[in-house]
C-alpha cells in the first residue's frame, strides 16, 4: 500500500498516485528541526520522518521557514552532485527573496551568502576551490602530524599527573585549533584564545559577536603581517594563488576552514574516543587487531557525522527529487546523518564498516569536504598519542549518564569524563623535533593580540616524550 501523500510549498504527488489531490498540508502537522523534542533524538526524527515520507520530507527551521529534508542516500547524492538542479547559492532562497527570514534568524549565520567557494558554482567556484584545495594540500603530513603530536602531548601534560580528565573539554576542544593556527600561519600563543572564540561563537551565546569579531580580527592582522612576511602557510598561499583573491575572499575562506575545521574534529575526536571507551564490541575488534584506527574513525562518521545534516542546496528550477515536486527557490538540507542509516544502503547499523569510505560525513560532488584528510590526520594522531600515553583510559562514570547537546545542524558531546594511572613522569619533549614542521610560527609579539572578551594565552607546559604508537605497540605484540 503506498503511503499517503499531501501537498505542501507545492510538493505535489506524482500522477497516478493515490493522493493525488489530497488536502495541503498544513504547517502545522510538519515536524520542527529545532526545539527539545527535535534535539533530544534527531536520529529518531530522522527515522520518523522517513516513515512518513520516504526519502525527503517537508520540515521546518527556526521561524517555521520551510525546508526540504533530503533523508535517501541516493536522493543526498544526486542533489549533492548536480548543481545544475541543486545550487549552492542561497540568494536563490524564496524565503530570502520575499522577505520572510528575520534578521537574527539562528539559520542566517550558516546561510547568508559569502564570497567563499561554499556558496557559488560553476567557473567562480573553480577558481575559488582550486585556490583552498592547492593551499591545503601542499603542507606535508608528516610534518602537520608533529604538530598534532607536540599539541597532544602538552595537553596531555596539563592533566597527566591528576589520574582525571574530562576528554571533550581538556582535550578535544583544544587539539584542532591549536594545529589549525599552525596550519593557517597565526602565532602559536593566537591558538588558546581562539578554541574560547570559536567554541563560543558556535555555541551562539550572548559573546558570540565578539568572538566573531576576535576570529576576523585576528585573521586580519595575520594577512596584514604575511604581505611583507610571508611563509609556507594556508594565509600566504591563499594570498598568492594564480586564481587571485581578493582579501574579502581571503579572508572569508581563512574564517571557514578555520572555524568547520574545528568543529568538525572535535566532534570526530570526542565520538571517537567514546566509542573506544563505551563499546565492547568496538573495542574487541581494536584490541584483536581487526580494525585499525582509520577504519575506526570511518566507523565513527557513518554512526555520527560531525554535522547531521548541512544546509543547503537550492533548487535552480522546478525539479524532482525523491518522489517529491520541488519548486525553484526552495531549500534542501543535506542529510547526512539520515542518508548514512538509510535502509537501502545500510539494512543492519548493527554490521561493522571496516575501511568503507562511502559514508556521506564529508559530502559529496563538487562541493565536498576540502580539508577532511587534514581533519582525519588530526583525529587520528591524536586519538594515538592520547591512548599511546595513557593506555589503560577508561570511563569514569556509566555510560548511561553521557549527555548530548543538539542543535538543529549537529550533536555534541558535553563530557566524557575519564581516569587513568596518573603519569607523573612525563618528560618534556624536545620542541626542536618539530622543526621541520611545514609551517614556522611567528612570535606573538609580532601580532599585537586584538581586543576581545577572551582569556590570555595559557603558559608554555612541559610535554612527554615521543613513544610508539597505541596501535604500533599493540600490533608488534600481537606479531609477537
Amino acid at each position: 500500500m503506498i503511503p499517503e501523500e499531501r501537498t505542501y510549498h507545492g510538493a505535489v504527488p506524482p500522477p497516478g498516485c493515490p493522493a493525488h489531490g489530497a488536502t495541503p498540508l498544513d504547517q502545522d502537522d510538519l515536524r520542527r528541526l529545532f526545539g527539545p523534542e527535535a534535539e533530544a533524538d534527531p536520529a529518531g526524527l530522522y527515522e520518523k520522518l522517513r516513515a512518513e515520507h520516504g526519502e525527503v520530507a517537508p520540515v521546518l527551521l527556526h521561524g517555521d521557514l520551510p525546508a526540504w529534508l533530503v533523508l535517501g542516500y541516493s536522493a543526498n547524492l544526486t542533489a549533492m552532485r548536480t548543481p545544475s538542479r541543486f545550487s549552492r547559492d542561497s540568494r536563490r532562497w524564496t524565503e530570502f527573496q520575499e522577505g520572510r527570514v528575520a534578521p537574527d534568524s539562528p539559520v542566517l549565520p550558516v546561510i547568508a551568502w559569502q564570497p567563499t567557494c561554499s556558496f557559488v558554482d560553476g567557473e567562480e567556484h573553480r577558481r575559488l576551490r582550486t585556490a583552498v584545495t592547492d593551499g591545503l594540500n601542499s603542507f606535508d603530513r608528516r610534518g602537520m602530524r608533529r604538530y598534532v603530536t607536540r599539541f597532544a602531548d602538552q595537553l596531555i601534560a596539563d592533566f597527566g599527573a591528576t589520574g582525571r580528565v574530562e576528554l571533550v573539554s581538556q582535550f578535544a576542544e583544544h587539539l584542532p585549533m591549536l594545529v589549525m593556527t599552525q596550519l593557517v600561519g597565526m602565532p602559536e600563543e593566537y591558538g588558546p584564545r581562539l578554541v574560547e572564540a570559536a567554541r563560543d561563537l558556535v555555541r551562539g551565546t550572548e559573546t558570540a559577536v565578539a568572538s566573531n569579531e576576535y576570529v576576523v580580527e585576528s585573521l586580519r592582522r595575520t594577512m596584514d603581517r604575511k604581505r611583507s612576511e610571508p611563509g609556507p602557510d594556508l594565509v600566504t598561499r591563499l594570498m598568492q594563488h594564480e586564481s587571485g583573491l581578493t582579501e574579502d575572499e581571503v579572508l572569508q575562506h581563512l574564517r571557514s576552514v578555520l572555524l568547520a575545521a574545528n568543529e568538525t574534529t572535535i566532534n570526530l575526536i570526542s565520538e571517537t574516543l567514546k566509542m573506544v571507551l563505551t563499546d565492547r564490541r568496538f573495542r574487541a575488534h581494536l584490541s584483536g587487531g581487526q580494525m585499525t584506527l582509520p577504519d575506526a574513525l570511518d566507523q565513527v562518521l557513518w554512526d555520527s557525522p560531525p554535522f547531521m545534516l548541512v544546509p543547503g542546496r537550492w533548487a535552480t528550477g522546478d525539479t524532482e527529487l525523491g518522489g517529491r515536486h520541488i519548486k525553484a527557490g526552495d531549500m534542501l538540507l543535506i542529510g547526512l546523518a539520515a542518508g548514512n542509516a538509510d535502509p537501502a544502503v545500510r539494512p543492519d547499523l548493527n554490521k561493522p564498516l571496516f575501511g568503507n569510505r562511502s559514508h556521506l560525513a564529508f559530502g559529496s560532488g563538487p562541493h565536498e569536504c576540502p580539508g577532511q584528510e587534514i581533519g582525519r590526520a588530526i583525529a587520528e594522531t591524536g586519538i594515538d598519542i592520547l591512548l599511546t600515553r595513557l593506555p589503560d583510559l577508561q570511563l569514569s562514570i556509566p555510560e548511561e549518564e553521557l549527555v548530548w547537546r543538539g542543535n538543529w545542524m549537529s550533536r555534541h558531546l558535553t563530557e566524557l569524563p575519564a581516569r587513568f594511572t596518573p603519569r607523573s613522569a612525563l618528560q618534556p619533549q624536545d620542541r626542536t623535533t618539530t622543526a621541520s614542521a611545514p609551517v614556522v610560527s611567528t612570535p606573538a609579539a609580532a601580532y599585537p593580540p586584538p581586543a576581545a572578551a577572551v582569556p590570555p594565552a595559557a603558559p608554555a607546559r612541559a610535554v612527554p616524550e615521543q613513544r610508539r604508537g597505541f596501535w604500533g605497540n599493540l600490533m608488534t605484540k600481537l606479531k609477537g
